[in-house]
């Protein structure tokens, strides 16, 4: 789909990241996760080798969800670098240079809300899916939440956005891709409406979705797996 000037605006401003200033109040820095030697040898998307491995470790070790260190930078590593890139307030571009790699070894991590009890949180203003456990954050994950931009869909125009609020999951998709009217989805966990927290197989660093949280295939099973997207768990989207 061809971009207008005002779209592609947008998108390079989102993925210019939203500066050192978000770190502050927002951002916690987690030392005592794992202060390993970090090179600083720039990574990109494609990579492999120790170094990789060593990335993937660390990202791990902080809760920027990877799957297993296999030493090669795929889909998985690319979704965890943005989700480091954009709680450090740095530019989204999935290349691990010596301000990611900084971030990773101040052990950089985001602040969420839940204190205590458990939750998944939704960040839009970062783009941040958070798994919270007894008040304590365990995983973080790249989402990609409404575009802001307008679609026509059963008849009428509308404008996909995400709602903001706390909700329960009350329907799962358990067998694969879903196919829906507005795209399918891998594994759908609906906590309001049509609004899910689903797998895709596009996950850009920026709002792109019709509202539902997109989230990778991998990081989806991941979820369904360890039970934080059960039936009754608790969606708070700010």
């Amino acid at each position: 789909m061809e971009l207008t000037g005002q779209q592609v605006s947008r998108r390079a401003a989102l993925l210019g990241g939203a500066g050192a200033s978000v770190l502050g109040a927002s951002a916690l820095a987690m030392p005592e996760a794992g202060a390993m030697p970090l090179p600083e040898r720039t990574v990109r998307y494609g990579d492999s080798g120790p170094v990789v491995a060593n990335l993937q470790h660390r990202l791990n070790a902080l809760g920027y969800w990877c799957g297993t260190a296999n030493g090669s930078y795929g889909h998985v590593t690319q979704q965890a670098v943005w989700a480091v890139q954009k709680a450090a307030g740095l530019k989204r571009d999935s290349v691990v240079g010596t301000a990611t790699w900084n971030a990773l070894r101040a052990g950089v991590r985001p602040r969420p809300k839940t204190t205590s009890g458990s939750a998944i949180e939704v960040n839009i203003g970062r783009q941040l899916l958070m798994v919270v456990s007894n008040g304590k954050l365990l995983y973080t994950l790249n989402t990609s939440t409404g575009s802001g931009e307008r679609y026509y869909s059963g008849g009428s125009w509308k404008t996909a956005r995400t709602p903001t609020g706390s909700y329960k999951i009350y329907y799962r998709w358990a067998n694969g891709w879903q196919n829906g009217r507005l795209g399918n989805m891998w594994r759908p966990t609906y906590w309001k409406g049509d609004f899910a927290v689903h797998g895709s197989s596009s996950i850009p660093p920026y709002p792109a979705s019709h509202g539902c949280c997109r989230v990778s295939t991998a990081a989806q099973d991941m979820m369904w797996a360890k039970g934080w997207v059960n039936m009754g768990r608790k969606v708070w989207v700010y």
